[in-house]
C-alpha cells in the first residue's frame, strides 16, 4: 500500500499543539482516545501512520508527563475481551503498564471506575500491586450527567480519591471505550481546583478528523469501526455558531458538550472552549499526503469491517443492525463486498476445490491461494503457498513434510477434548520453526515473515480466534466468510 501519512511531520506539528495547550495551564489532563498502542485501524486507514506512532509522541514528553490508566468494574467483573488481541481489559492494563515502562514513560496510576464492591475490581488491585502503581477506585458520581450542582460537590466529583500527580502533562488512557477516562479527567480537575491549581482538560481524539469533510471515507471508516456503539459523524453546530466553520464531531460529543462546558465552567472559574471540537488538540489532516490514496485505503477498510461485523453476528458478540449500519455505509460510498477481491479470489478457490474451506492472500498485485488439506487449514495451507512465493521456492518442495505434520497432529488431538483434522497457522510456524535448525530453505521462511506486514488475507470459512491473533500478530489484515467447517 502506498504511503499516503506524513509520520514525521506529524510528530513535529502534533507536539508543538500539545505543546501550546499545556502552556495554557499550570497542569493538563490530556484525554487519549483510542488505541494507545497498536492503532491499526490508523495503521490501516491511513497508510503511513505507525501503530506505535502515539507512543513516539508521548516519549517526546516523558520527562514532563505520566500517564493514568482507567479501567471499568464492570469490564473487569464480566471479563471483557479485546478483540484485536483476545486478551482481557485487566491484562491489556497490565501490557500498558509494561510497554509504556520499556518506553521510559511513567504510569503513575490506575484508576479502576464505577467501582461498586465488584470482587474481580477488588482481586485485579491486589494484583497491581505486584507492578507497584497506585490504584484507585471511583465510584459513579453522584447526579451526572444532569445535576451539575451536585456533580460539582464534595458529593460529586469530591467524593472520589485525588490521584497524585506531579507532572505539567498527565495522559488518561485506558484499554478500550466506556472506562472512565472523561470522569476521572474532570474529578482531576474538581480535587486540583480546590488545591489552588490552575488545571485544565483537552482530547487528543485520532477519529473522526476534525479537519475533514462529513462524508470523507475516512470519518465514514471511524463510524464503521464504532458501529456497535452507534456512533454517528456530525458537523459541529456549537462550532459553527461560534466560529462560522463546519468542522465535524460525533454524536456523543457534541450531546455532552453543553454539561461538560458548564462542568469545566464551574471548576475553573472561566470558559476556555465554546464547542467540542476546540476540546481536542489532533492534527492529523495536516498530514494526508495523498487524499486519493486514503480515500481508497478508508473504503477498504469499511468492507473489511463489514466482514467482521458479519462474523461478530455470527458468534454472538453484536447484534444484526451492527452489519446493517455498515452495509448503509458502503452504500453510502457506493462500495460493497465485492470490492474486496481477496474475498472474491478466495470464492473462486473453494469453487475449483470442490467445496473445501478456501482462502486467499494478496501480496503486491499477486493473489495466492490455498485449501484445507488433509493436515493444514486453509489459512495454514495458503500461507504456506505464500511463503513459497515470497521466497521463490518451486511449489513441489513440501517446507514441512507429512511426517512431521501427522504427529503434531497426532499429539495435538490426543491432547485436545476437541478433534480437530488439521494444524492451525500458531502450530505450522511452530512446526517451521523447529524444521528450520536443519533446513537453510525454512530458515530463509521464517526471515522474510515482515514481508507479509500490510497484505490482505480472506477466508471461505470462519477463521479461529487464536488464528486470527496470529495473522494479526503478522500484520496480515484478514477477514472470512461465516461459515463453519465441520470437520
Amino acid at each position: 500500500m502506498k504511503k499516503c501519512f506524513d509520520a514525521d511531520k506529524y510528530l513535529k506539528i502534533q507536539q508543538k499543539k500539545i505543546k501550546q495547550r499545556i502552556k495554557m495551564f499550570d497542569k493538563l489532563y490530556l484525554e487519549f482516545g483510542g488505541k494507545l498502542i497498536d492503532d491499526q485501524h490508523a495503521a490501516r486507514t491511513l497508510p503511513g501512520f505507525l501503530p506505535d506512532l502515539k507512543i513516539r509522541l508521548l516519549q517526546e514528553f516523558k520527562d514532563d508527563a505520566e500517564v493514568i490508566l482507567c479501567i471499568n468494574a464492570n469490564a473487569i467483573e464480566k471479563s471483557k475481551i479485546r478483540a484485536d488481541h483476545m486478551i482481557s481489559y485487566e491484562t491489556e492494563v497490565l501490557r500498558l503498564i509494561e510497554f509504556l515502562r520499556s518506553k521510559g514513560i511513567l504510569v503513575s496510576s490506575v484508576v479502576i471506575t464505577l467501582f461498586d464492591g465488584q470482587k474481580k475490581a477488588k482481586d485485579f488491585a491486589e494484583k497491581l500491586k505486584d507492578y507497584k502503581v497506585k490504584t484507585y477506585f471511583h465510584t459513579f458520581t453522584k447526579g451526572y450527567p444532569t445535576d451539575v450542582d451536585t456533580i460539582v460537590s464534595d458529593e460529586g466529583y469530591g467524593a472520589n480519591p485525588y490521584i497524585e500527580t506531579a507532572r505539567p502533562l498527565v495522559v488518561v488512557s485506558a484499554p478500550g471505550p466506556c472506562s472512565g477516562k472523561l470522569a476521572t479527567s474532570l474529578s482531576q480537575l474538581y480535587h486540583e481546583s480546590k488545591r489552588g491549581v490552575n488545571a485544565g482538560y483537552a482530547k487528543f481524539e485520532t477519529f473522526p478528523v476534525w479537519s475533514l469533510p462529513l462524508k470523507h471515507p475516512v470519518n465514514i471508516a471511524y463510524e464503521a469501526a464504532t458501529a456497535d456503539l452507534n456512533d454517528k459523524n456530525m458537523i459541529d453546530y456549537f462550532h459553527l455558531e461560534k466560529y462560522g466553520i463546519p468542522v465535524v464531531n460525533y454524536n456523543r460529543d457534541l450531546e455532552t458538550f453543553p454539561v461538560l462546558k458548564e462542568i469545566l465552567t464551574r471548576i475553573t472559574g472561566k470558559t476556555i472552549y465554546y464547542s467540542p471540537t476546540d476540546m481536542g488538540v489532533n492534527v492529523i489532516g495536516e498530514c494526508i499526503t495523498d487524499d486519493k490514496a486514503v480515500q481508497k485505503a478508508a473504503k477498504d477498510e469499511i468492507v473489511r469491517r463489514y466482514y467482521r461485523a458479519l462474523t461478530d453476528l455470527k458468534k454472538g458478540i453484536v447484534t444484526p443492525d451492527v452489519p446493517e449500519r455498515i452495509k448503509l455505509l458502503m452504500n453510502e460510498l457506493g462500495i460493497s463486498e465485492k470490492d474486496r477481491i481477496v474475498a472474491e479470489k478466495a470464492a473462486e478457490k473453494r469453487i475449483k476445490a470442490g467445496g473445501l474451506p478456501s482462502a486467499s492472500i494478496c501480496i503486491g498485485k499477486k493473489y495466492i491461494v490455498g485449501r484445507k488439506t488433509g493436515c493444514l487449514s486453509p489459512v495454514s495451507s495458503t500461507m504456506l503457498n505464500a511463503f513459497k512465493t515470497i521466497n521463490k521456492i518451486p511449489d513441489e518442495i513440501d517446507l514441512i513434510s507429512s511426517v512431521v505434520l501427522e504427529p503434531i497432529l497426532e499429539i495435538k488431538n490426543k491432547t485436545s477434548n476437541f478433534k480437530e483434522s488439521y494444524l492451525k497457522l500458531g502450530e505450522v510456524l511452530i512446526a517451521l520453526s523447529i524444521c528450520s535448525t536443519t533446513n537453510p530453505l525454512v530458515k530463509k521462511v521464517l526471515e522474510s515473515l515482515d514481508k507479509l506486514r500490510g497484505t490482505q488475507l480472506h477466508s471461505t470459512h470462519m477463521i479461529s480466534d487464536d488464528e486470527m491473533v496470529v495473522l494479526s500478530n503478522l500484520g496480515i489484515d484478514a477477514t472470512c466468510g461465516t461459515e463453519i467447517d465441520i470437520n
